[in-house]
């Protein structure tokens, strides 16, 4: 194997597996891209009106760019009885099936994990969910929004004299799509020692709480439940706290003793660290609010990218608080390589985000940009042995588009 053609199957270790993925939004379709990405053939089955990211406006065109690429795309008719036949030819001949649909949708199409993994035992089933399907909440429909409010993610986050905040991103959906690509490798591998596939399953809700682990272990701990405090840590000084500067913002963690003298050293304010206030952490916290004047004092004259350099060049914690455009254009984004241009198959050229991790020395994938609505139905549907007369037939009937 030559160096270029090792690369090359590093870059897809998934070379071979077929996914069909019956997602819409972002949770099972960026689950099923991230294996795309990774090297899979990626089935996209949406309804003959596409997935309903495609009818929400810019926003959920940008969701069908971010989570769609790498895919080829059938659009089908599940209620007919001849398209739940094409989805379950299709599945015939997969490795792995994703759906996030509405709770029950899939098995009132007779294309649950039951009845799939019944016919086709070495399928990876993987299904996400707004709530799980064993609690009172089952049925409830799922978004983001309910899981970051219902997890308390939401009680923690923001000002404390302010309304409750969401994080700025959905973030929820997120990791959910790639917690729920990690299961489906997981079952993979497990498939190659047992021959057996597996039926996996996480909710919107499940992942925002496991997001969560540190805070939930201290408050399972025994702690006081967690409040907002808007930036800072509740049992840390200075740590997280969010300092001005001459021109924006930085982030500022110095919490561990060592770091806390060695700021006072660097700032040349070395009676701080011999301050009755700030000489412990504990301390620290208790006078959070003069700490904060403090630091305010120390950085506000300098500019954020002067305070970063300062304060990184001792080996402390900081960072610039920096807008979409200021990231966009900094060096470090540039040499991570992350953004990627999506080449363009059946949708317009693009520029996307990567997977934010390399494999050996394998270079980033660019994979198509994401396929319009029933872009590769016929292509799919030959390949699922469908002859050219059936596959008008379909189309004639409306099951295909």
């Amino acid at each position: 194997m030559t160096a270029t053609s090792a690369s090359h199957h590093a870059a897809r270790p998934l070379a071979g597996i077929r996914v069909v993925d019956l997602g819409q939004y972002i949770a099972g379709p960026g689950a099923a891209m991230t294996l795309a990405e990774l090297g899979a053939d990626v089935i996209k089955v949406e309804p003959l009106a596409g997935d309903q990211a495609r009818h929400i406006g810019r926003y959920g065109e940008s969701m069908v760019r971010a989570y769609n690429r790498g895919k080829r795309s059938v659009a089908l008719d599940l209620k007919h009885e001849a398209g739940r036949e094409a989805a379950l030819r299709l599945m015939s001949r997969a490795d792995v099936v994703i759906q996030n649909l509405r709770p029950g949708v899939v098995d009132k199409l007779g294309l649950g994990p039951g009845e799939v993994r019944a016919r086709f035992p070495r399928i990876v089933y993987l299904s996400i969910s707004g709530f799980g399907s064993r609690g009172p909440s089952c049925e409830r429909p799922g978004y983001d929004i309910a899981a970051q409010a219902e997890s308390g993610l939401m009680s923690v986050t923001g000002e404390p004299d302010r309304p409750p905040q969401k994080v700025g991103v959905p973030i929820i959906d997120a990791a959910a799509a790639q917690l729920g690509a990690q299961a489906v490798l997981a079952a993979l591998y497990g498939r190659e020692k047992s021959g057996v596939g597996a039926t996996l399953e996480t909710s919107l809700l499940e992942v925002a709480l496991h997001l969560q682990a540190t805070t939930w272990a201290d408050y399972l701990g025994g702690a006081p439940e967690p409040q907002r405090i808007g930036d800072g840590q509740p049992h840390n000084a200075p740590a997280a706290e969010v300092v001005p500067t001459r021109d924006g913002h930085i982030v500022l963690s110095a919490y561990a003793e060592e770091h806390w003298q060695r700021f006072c050293r660097v700032m040349g304010r070395e009676e701080l660290a011999r301050d009755p206030r700030f000489a412990s952490n504990a301390q620290r916290v208790a006078h959070r609010e003069a700490l904060r004047a403090v630091l305010r004092e120390c950085l506000s004259q300098r500019s954020s990218e002067e305070c970063v350099a300062l304060l990184s060049g001792h080996q402390i914690v900081a960072g610039a608080v920096r807008s979409y455009a200021q990231v966009l254009h900094s060096p470090d984004l540039a040499a991570s390589g992350l953004v990627v241009e999506a080449t363009g198959a059946h949708g317009t050229p693009y520029r996307a985000l990567t997977l934010p991790y390399r494999i050996d020395d394998a270079p980033r994938p660019s994979p198509p940009a994401a396929p319009a609505c029933g872009a590769d139905s016929e292509a799919v549907l030959a390949e699922a042995g469908y002859r050219p007369d059936e596959i008008a037939s379909l189309r004639r009937d409306g099951v295909v588009a």
